[in-house]
């Protein structure tokens, strides 16, 4: 989906859409998700498929760039030591991730019997962002069905915005949420995509910047704590002064179906660094900034009888439109993300308006 032709806003576009503007336009990639949305409730499960086989026996290669280490995710480090991902990945609230982590192990055991018996275990890949500022996170909503329903229910098409895992996120002061867009670039003849999904949770209000034009999200935040009856800054309201850290956390997920090695992933998780600044973040103390990439192209084979396997890699003179691409569709994925949240009330009173309201405040 990602920003629709008759937006009042636009951005920057140097490479073609994909044919849905999803991350899913990689094909093989799926997306499933769970919202959870009742009075101080806002928060939900959304879970990304890399390809829709046995992920554990055929991994993908991936590669993952910490841009600012403020975070909860499980499964990082293997990513940095072996350059693969065997599980679907589960993004959810932080005091959540031991919940999605055992039902995520729980769903593997299901499919492989022989993770812990006549194999090693899994590393499963679970990321967060911490949506308190809307959601009674403390009451750890989120249950072991709940990642399950959205891992069963994966497909091809998702909604965006405060929907799944990024029901009661906040970002620039505005609704944060669920974003997702692609691009396609042409390699030896070839077509192929890099499709993105965030989960945005991060920036100061005052800092948001879409296509070069600053925004002031500030005057969301005042008129939030205005049509709550409260003045700004007080308990039931957004805080104009708590709302001038970069914190709260976003978790990028870029995609492909090129022939990209670890090596080369890696490289493109810390361009998303890149796509955030264009976006007004400059990723302060309190945000955890995760970014990971997988392509669909080259598959790791968990069982193998030859020593030597052969894998494709893209050629590094060549490579930046790759990274271009990639910053465009994350950036894109970033501001769709606030484009599709609704304006939202959650617990103690706070209110966050979603991009549409805050452009039409009189």
């Amino acid at each position: 989906m990602g920003i629709p032709s008759d937006a009042p806003i636009r951005l920057h576009r140097k490479f073609e859409r994909g044919d849905r503007n999803k991350i899913t336009d990689v094909q093989g990639v799926r997306v499933g998700q769970v919202t959870l949305q009742d009075g101080e409730i806002n928060t939900g499960v959304t879970a990304v498929l890399p390809h829709c086989g046995n992920i554990f026996r055929d991994k993908v290669m991936a590669g993952c760039s910490v841009l600012n280490g403020f975070g909860k995710s499980i499964g990082l480090v293997q990513i940095q030591e072996l350059g693969t991902i065997e599980t679907p990945i589960v993004m959810t609230n932080t005091l959540s991730i031991g919940t999605a982590f055992t039902a995520l192990t729980k769903y593997m055991l299901e499919q492989n019997e022989d993770i812990g018996v006549s194999t090693g275990t899994v590393n499963c890949l679970v990321t967060e962002c911490n949506d308190g500022r809307l959601n009674d996170i403390r009451g750890l909503h989120v249950r072991e069905e709940h990642v399950r329903q959205a891992l069963d229910s994966a497909s091809d098409d998702f909604e965006e915005g405060a929907v799944g895992a990024g029901t009661g996120m906040v970002c620039l002061g505005l609704k944060g949420g669920i974003g997702s867009a692609s691009r396609k670039i042409t390699a030896d003849g070839g077509e192929y995509v890099i499709g993105a999904l965030v989960m945005t949770n991060y920036g100061s209000a005052g800092n948001l910047v879409i296509d070069g034009i600053h925004y002031d999200t500030t005057k969301a935040a005042a008129r939030a704590g205005e049509s709550s009856g409260c003045a700004a800054g007080t308990t039931g309201a957004v805080s104009t002064g708590s709302e001038d850290k970069d914190r709260g956390s976003v978790i990028i997920l870029i995609a492909t179906d090129l022939p990209l090695s670890e090596r080369q992933l890696t490289r493109v998780s810390k361009r998303a660094m890149v796509a955030l600044a264009r976006t007004g973040s400059y990723c302060g103390n309190g945000s955890g900034d995760i970014a990971i990439t997988f392509t669909t192209a080259n598959r790791c084979a968990h069982y193998s009888e030859k020593d030597i396997l052969k894998y494709g890699m893209f050629f590094d003179e060549n490579i930046d439109r790759v990274f271009e691409a990639s910053v465009e569709a994350v950036e894109e994925a970033l501001i769709s993300s606030l484009y599709h949240a609704k304006t939202t009330k959650g617990v103690r009173g706070n209110r966050y308006m979603g991009l549409i309201d805050f452009l039409n405040m009189d």
